[in-house]
């Protein structure tokens, strides 16, 4: 399959991908048409891998949005991720040029437990 171009760019979090992913495969199988190896990989990887709902990831991501010091692109690997502990978090962060005090990340910490299924 050949990408000609990007029609519309959207951040989502991993629980989201998984909807959209169920999606898909219900309208195939819906169709009768064979499903391929990567979309079948995709899927299991999703299922296994997402701690919560779409809903759930979704106000988790407005909730950081509004903390200081966390970007969007951010809030959405933290949603995707779910860390529970201060080192996950600061992974996560990766290379910012500032760093977090141990009260900001256990208010990050506290959002994620707080929607958690």
């Amino acid at each position: 399959m050949k990408i000609k171009g990007i029609l519309q760019e959207t951040a989502i979090t991993l629980p989201e991908l998984k909807e959209e992913l169920l999606n898909v495969e219900a309208a195939r199988l819906e169709k009768s048409k064979e499903m391929p190896y990567e979309l079948r990989r995709s899927i299991e990887h999703a299922n296994q891998i997402s701690k919560t709902s779409a809903e759930q990831s979704a106000e988790l991501v407005q909730a950081l949005i509004q903390l200081d010091k966390v970007k969007p692109d951010v809030a959405y690997r933290i949603a995707s991720i779910m860390p529970r502990t201060r080192d996950e978090v600061r992974a996560v962060f990766g290379r910012d040029k500032f760093s977090h005090t141990p009260e900001e990340l256990d208010a990050i910490i506290d959002l994620v437990i707080s929607h958690f299924r």
